[in-house]
């Protein structure tokens, strides 16, 4: 396989690529356009010719919107996480292409695209059980953007029709949260099952789920009452691997009093659960383990939640919301908000201040009632 490049004006090139016709095995040629330096067209000739060699190679007038997504979603998996690429896979492959994937790429309109968002909205479940979620559906335009915007880098698209089309209005989810009242009902129907002390360090610490199954023994400090927060576990299909938080920092968490005893109290009962089975607990182990001190799989601690929450007379809740619950009850009680997004492990504390501005009213009123009561205490009495 043959190719070279031609300087069309300063900053264009075109790429040519001699190939034989599978059918008659004359020569033909294949043109590409590429804006940059020579030194990038040389680069993308090379990639041109490997695809190629490879039998990977799609011409540009026939591709699919399916067959540009395989292929896009394979560049993108070296840029992301596991996690992060298994969900494009579903929105992409699952999702839009069924409705969009047998289109040719350079057919592809911001019309056709918006009749797909209403079409998914109306009927977009794979179980036939009636359309996506606005939510969705927006993910699902939002990934295609970006998919949309690497083929006009690789000149498969002129412009981005996606960016010509109206996401769907999502409404914002209402935060279910417990009170504080029913986190202590919680924590006492949960304290002889193995979910408690996740149970206690979402509600009670607001970690996230990933951070409760990453969390060693060796990252609890119960001398000074507090644990390190470096790593998060995450699970893709049946494997589960360990990556830094969400935030990208570890972080510090204060114990309160009833958490640092729990987790005393606990921490003795594993080392007898463990010593019985012959094995020598360590500073390495898991908080959360299985009997034999294996990792919990984070699918399977929300099975369990879910399983022993229906048990309760509480209202169903995910495991997540145990950490919202915590937020909420930490801003209700006057903690600073700057102090509640650190424990929450937030980037930044606007993220804690719109994920949580439904507390906020009240905390204003009695913020200004304060300011009141101050002014009015400075006041000099009236003299007679």
């Amino acid at each position: 396989m043959k190719g070279h490049i031609r300087e069309r004006s300063p900053g264009k090139w075109a790429i040519v690529i001699d190939l034989p016709d599978p059918e008659t095995g004359k020569r033909r040629r294949k043109w590409h356009s590429v804006h940059g330096t020579k030194r990038q067209a040389e680069t993308e000739c090379a990639r041109l010719i490997a695809e190629l060699d490879g039998g990977n190679y799609i011409e540009p007038a026939k591709t699919t919107v399916r067959e540009y997504f395989v292929e896009w979603l394979k560049l993108e998996k070296a840029n992301v996480s596991p996690k992060t690429h298994q969900r494009y896979e579903e929105l992409l492959l699952k999702n839009v292409a069924p409705v969009l994937g047998s289109i040719t790429l350079n057919k592809l309109t911001a019309a056709k695209i918006d009749a797909a968002w209403g079409q998914l909205l109306e009927s977009g479940r794979r179980d036939g059980k009636g359309g996506l979620s606005p939510r969705t559906v927006h993910h699902c335009r939002r990934v295609m953007l970006t998919a949309m915007d690497q083929a006009m880098k690789w000149d498969l698209l002129k412009k981005n029709p996606v960016a010509l089309t109206r996401p769907p209005k999502v409404e914002r989810q209402k935060m279910e949260a417990y009170t504080a009242p029913q986190t202590a009902v919680m924590l006492d129907d949960l304290r002889k099952s193995r979910v408690f002390v996740p149970a206690l360090l979402a509600a009670l610490c607001g970690l996230r789920r990933g951070e409760i199954l990453a969390l060693r023994w060796r990252d609890v400090d119960l001398a000074n009452a507090v644990l390190a927060v470096r790593e998060s576990a995450e699970q893709v299909g049946t494997e589960v691997r360990y990556k830094e938080t969400k935030s990208g920092k570890a972080r510090t968490v204060a114990l309160s009093s009833t958490v640092l005893e729990e987790l005393k109290r606990h921490r003795l009962a594993q080392a007898e659960e463990q010593l019985k089975l012959g094995m020598r607990p360590r500073d390495d182990s898991f908080v959360v383990a299985q009997v034999d001190g294996k990792p919990l799989k984070p699918v399977s601690l929300t099975h369990e939640w879910t399983r022993l929450l229906a048990k309760t007379s509480l209202p169903r809740i995910r495991f997540h919301d145990l950490r919202h619950s915590h937020a909420t009850q930490l801003l209700a009680a006057g903690v600073h908000p700057k102090i509640a997004s650190e424990r929450l492990g937030h980037s930044t504390v606007g993220i804690t201040l719109d994920l949580y501005s439904h507390v906020m009213p009240g905390m204003q009123a009695n913020a200004a009632e304060q300011v009141d009561a101050a002014i009015k205490a400075a006041k000099k009495p009236a003299v007679e």
